[in-house]
């Protein structure tokens, strides 16, 4: 950049004041000070565009080496995996051939009972429940006493009646 010292701007604002003139020269002085302003902000802006495109290739790259070694460790995984497979089937067809050869059956299968849990069964159908008379609801002995208290007598009026 262009450095200027003191005696620098002493000259160019004594050159500027007798081109100018002293009227004028705020004016001026205003006008370039916004030009400069708006000048080092695209400066600035230019220079955080560029910052921008220099990290998005950074980040570029780094996704780059991200998939790469994503790609590595799913390999790396498929092998294992197909190893694995082999040495079970491999297992698998020497069971079975020891199998055939000992004539040893292998045990049944596990079978769910198929039973649904958590429905809950009596042991009574409700049918006959209710022709036996058998009671389905419990009732508190107060609620009891209460229900088969004949019409005409309340709690209050006995309560009364006592000496």
């Amino acid at each position: 950049m262009i450095d200027f010292g003191f005696d620098k701007l002493a000259v160019i604002g004594a050159v500027a004041l007798i081109v100018v003139g002293p009227e004028r020269l705020p004016r001026v002085a205003r006008t370039v000070g916004t030009l400069l302003g708006k000048a080092q902000r695209y400066v600035a802006e230019v220079k955080a565009e560029v910052n921008r495109s220099i990290e998005l290739e950074e980040l570029q790259k780094m996704k780059g080496q991200f998939e790469a070694a994503a790609r590595d460790v799913g390999q790396s995984v498929q092998q294992e995996i197909h190893a694995t497979q082999q040495s079970l089937n491999q297992t698998w067809s020497e069971a079975a051939s020891f199998e055939g050869a000992h004539h040893t059956p292998l045990p049944p299968r596990y079978k769910h009972p198929g039973k649904r849990w958590r429905i809950k069964r009596s042991a009574m159908p409700l049918w006959y429940k209710q022709q036996q008379g058998v009671r389905r609801n419990v009732q508190s002995g107060a609620a009891r006493v209460a229900r088969f208290r004949p019409a005409g007598q309340s709690r209050l009026s006995r309560s009364t009646d006592r000496p």
